[in-house]
């Protein structure tokens, strides 16, 4: 059953529904429903520079659904408690064994949870930085330096982590850089054009890696 399962969870992913995104909704208490213009803002702006056909119109799935197979890129953010249900880390872990991609944004104040709940989905399989050689800070844009730096809460160097099998990034972690805060309506930040663009152009940089690999 779990091989048909995952057979027809691949049909879906690299078939028919072949751009399209969702944010991820998950219990806990966080806030999973922050910075609601991020993707709509996110999909214009790859439509508009790496040629994609992405739906602007965002979808909103949760861990335990079949849904998720339906969407190859999901995004997952907020600044508060995360939990996972068995169900959660079962359906998760087929999703991205099957060809499915997360991308989990610290919002600020999520890291302490969000790190327990994945290691639940890959108990042997830890988180690793990328290095800034990685082709997702390549293409289409170049950043030499790695993550770009959106907006600032400890002074920390922002840093991306992952999680890779056979040598495929399946889930993206990325830490005190603010990427959706950078994606979103410019007068909900005020942040300057600069800002918004390096972090549209990392965005893109990763929804290009999702549907080229």
């Amino acid at each position: 059953m779990k091989q048909i399962l995952t057979f027809i969870s691949l049909l879906i992913l690299n078939v028919c529904f072949s751009q399209e995104i969702a944010v991820l909704k998950y219990s806990g208490g966080g806030d999973w429903y922050s910075n609601p213009t991020s993707l709509p803002n996110l999909a214009k702006f790859c439509n508009q520079n790496i040629n994609t056909t992405i739906n602007t119109k965002t979808a909103t799935v949760e861990a335990n659904s079949v849904e998720i197979f339906s969407y190859p890129f999901i995004h997952m953010t907020g600044h508060g408690n995360v939990v996972f249900s068995p169900n959660d880390i079962q359906n998760l872990k087929n999703y991205l064994t099957s060809g499915g991609f997360l991308h989990i944004d610290d919002n600020y104040g999520m890291d302490e949870f969000v790190r327990k709940e994945i290691q639940k989905i890959f108990p042997d399989n830890n988180l690793r930085e990328i290095p800034n050689q990685h082709e997702i800070f390549k293409t289409p844009y170049n950043f030499p330096n790695g993550l770009p730096k959106i907006h600032e809460h400890e002074n920390n160097k922002p840093q991306a982590f992952g999680i890779f099998i056979e040598n495929r990034l399946v889930l993206l972690y990325t830490y005190e850089s603010d990427l959706g805060d950078g994606w979103e309506d410019e007068e909900v930040h005020n942040d300057p054009i600069s800002v918004r663009e390096k972090a549209l152009k990392m965005g893109a940089n990763i929804v290009n890696y999702v549907f080229k690999n």
